[in-house]
């Protein structure tokens, strides 16, 4: 089957071993380089800061026979791209005359072609200055404000600023991205002391953060003037606040990877205003270019559990949420506990929300209601995890009320149908609430963002509650928290019926055991978690294509779940998600917790009669074979 990443640019930083001034040699170095990201089916390349000269001439950039040199060995570089069988941009640094005067620039190549060239803003050195928007004796473009636009690909859009140009109080990256760039260059040249590391890489993640853009600082290295200072071509590649490669200062200075063009796009649309550039004086001179950008493979890690991640922090939002709605309301937590892992994560938040408070825990009024499909294995590990913490747990069985009412409503009791289980969820959560009004108390909600995204809830049941603590955490961080106070708390007591919890098979448990054991298992009914968890991220964090997201899955869950397994889920999740959006549309208040949200209020707001149909026909359209 074959894939196409077409959401994904490929792009290299890659600092050549110089001489400094030997302009032949150093071409040599940077087109092994450009045969080198040839192979590795690169889409752009970007050398350092006057690499073609070494950046550490000094006054030998006044040396007319140094500038020629540089301007040939430019040509040579571009000669050799034209015979190269590649459409790869490459990005190169070099000292460039024009009319008497001197300009540290970037070249942009591509195919036998300079698209442009683009000089630095920030200049230190006298004899070299900053240009408004000219055209270069062959009728290059040459300005500080080009935009490299990929026909081909309509989001990967490029623009260069130069070393410390990074540094200015308005970059010209800033200017370059409020125009619509998404990719920024920069091509550096800059020395090394103790520090000088953690700060050139907390600013350019934090800048690509800043500017919800894909950054590459590709800096020089080895072979430049150890005169005064030292260069370790430490380069770094980030996206929008994320390092994705970093090369180590004083190794072979070559990173490669795959920067998101759909999650740019989508940061872009959800971040960045509009601003009237007239302010800067800016004119943009765009320069379009035909690049077939399409990766095949991807380098970079797809991660499959991308919410388990920041345990204490989530801790932390759950509980002081609730905790500011016990303190405002002046009631006290009342928590239904099946024993299961949901319920157990609502409980320990209920609990470290009593401890902000300062308030005895004692107060919590805890409850489990077992009925037909209860085991002795689930209601154990509640009254177990309730001693562990200190609550009283009261047991409430429910078993006749439930009979009592499909009698009246004349529903055979061995008719195990939606009706049958729904009867049991709707009266828990009637029994929580008649509690919670006779203890002045608020109903703890347990379910989880995954329930809600599949509509894996019973309408006015386990779908209701006063709070809903878990409503923003995804299963698979629900599982990563319980695991995290597992693995760091000191009750062994704890431990041990945590460890028991996070052993038991989910399920709503609704239906009669068999010889004592749960015989309904959820993700045999509606999917793995991890799998929807992996949908849902994707999906509400970066509104990517069912296709991109089936491929990114393959990536992801390679040996664990096959490309059939994947499309079948895939598909139920979408099936799910719009069908029972109705759900999610009379939501209870719930902090947010993770970076998607299913608030009718704040999050991911859609009708509830919406139609899947257009993201099932995509997944439809996949062939298999």
């Amino acid at each position: 089957m074959q894939r196409n990443f077409d959401d994904y640019i490929r792009v290299a930083a890659a600092t050549p071993k110089i001489e400094v001034a030997n302009c032949d040699y150093n071409a040599d170095r940077i087109i092994e380089l450009m045969k080198r990201a040839q192979a590795e089916r690169v889409h752009l390349l970007c050398l350092p800061e006057l690499c073609i000269t070494g950046a550490t001439c000094g006054d030998l950039f006044l040396q007319p026979t140094l500038i020629k040199s540089a301007k040939e060995a430019l040509f040579k570089i571009v000669e050799a791209s034209e015979a190269m069988d590649t459409d790869m941009v490459t990005v190169v640094g070099l000292p460039l005359e024009h009319e008497g005067r001197l300009y540290n620039a970037a070249a942009v190549i591509l195919r036998g072609y300079i698209l442009g060239y683009v000089p630095k803003t920030n200049v230190s050195k006298p004899f070299l200055e900053l240009p408004e928007y000219i055209v270069h004796d062959d009728g290059i473009p040459y300005a500080t404000n080009v935009l490299f636009n990929c026909i081909e690909a309509k989001n990967f859009k490029f623009a260069i600023e130069i070393g410390t140009d990074l540094l200015m109080p308005i970059p010209p990256s800033t200017r370059h991205v409020m125009k619509g760039a998404n990719i920024i260059v920069n091509i550096a040249a800059t020395s090394e002391f103790v520090g000088k590391q953690d700060f050139r890489r907390n600013i350019v993640t934090a800048h690509s953060a800043r500017l919800g853009c894909g950054y590459i600082y590709a800096n020089a290295g080895y072979g430049e003037s150890t005169t005064d200072a030292v260069f370790a071509g430490h380069s770094i590649i980030a996206e929008n606040g994320v390092v994705l490669q970093e090369s180590p200062p004083f190794g072979d200075g070559w990173i490669v990877t795959e920067i998101d063009l759909a999650a740019l796009a989508h940061a872009r649309k959800m971040g960045l205003p509009p601003v009237k550039m007239e302010a800067y004086s800016y004119l943009p001179f765009s320069a379009p270019f035909m690049q077939a950008a399409r990766c095949k493979t991807l380098t970079r890690k797809i991660d499959p559990l991308p919410f388990a991640k920041g345990a204490e922090e989530a801790l932390a939002i759950q509980a002081a949420g609730l905790a500011k709605r016990i303190a405002h309301t002046n009631s006290t937590a009342v928590i239904g506990i099946s024993g299961g892992l949901d319920s157990c994560l609502a409980l320990l938040v209920t609990v470290r929300a009593y401890q902000l408070l300062g308030r005895p825990i004692s107060e919590i009024v805890a409850v489990t209601l077992p009925c037909f499909g209860t085991t002795s294995h689930t209601k154990n590990n509640a009254h177990r995890l309730c001693e562990a913490l200190g609550v009283h747990c009261r047991e409430i069985d429910i078993t006749a009320s439930v009979s009592q009412h499909l009698k009246d409503i004349n529903h055979p009791l061995d008719k195990h149908d939606i009706v049958f289980e729904n009867a049991q969820a709707r009266m828990r959560t009637y029994v929580l609430m008649d509690l919670a009004n006779q203890a002045n108390g608020l109903v703890i909600g347990t379910g989880s963002l995954s329930e809600l995204a599949l509509g894996w809830a019973t309408y006015n049941g386990d779908h209701m509650s006063m709070y809903a603590v878990n409503a923003g955490v995804p299963k698979t961080l629900v599982r990563h928290m319980v695991e995290h106070i597992a693995d760091t708390g000191d009750d062994v007591d704890l431990k041990k019926v945590l460890n028991s919890i996070l052993a038991t098979k989910v399920s709503p448990e609704l239906l009669p055991a068999q010889n004592g054991e749960i015989s309904q298992i959820t993700e045999d009914l509606v999917g793995p978690y991890v799998l929807h968890d992996f949908f849902i991220y994707h999906t509400l964090r970066f509104c990517r294509r069912p296709r991109a997201i089936f491929y990114l899955a393959q990536l992801a869950f390679d040996g664990k779940y096959s490309a059939k397994e994947i499309l079948h889920w895939q598909k139920i999740f979408y099936r799910r998600f719009f069908s029972q959006q109705f759900k999610r549309s009379c939501l209870p208040d719930g902090p947010q917790v993770v970076e998607v949200s299913l608030s009718p209020r704040s999050g991911f707001q859609i009708p509830s009669d919406a139609s899947g149909e257009a993201w099932l026909r995509e997944l439809d359209e996949i062939n298999l074979s």
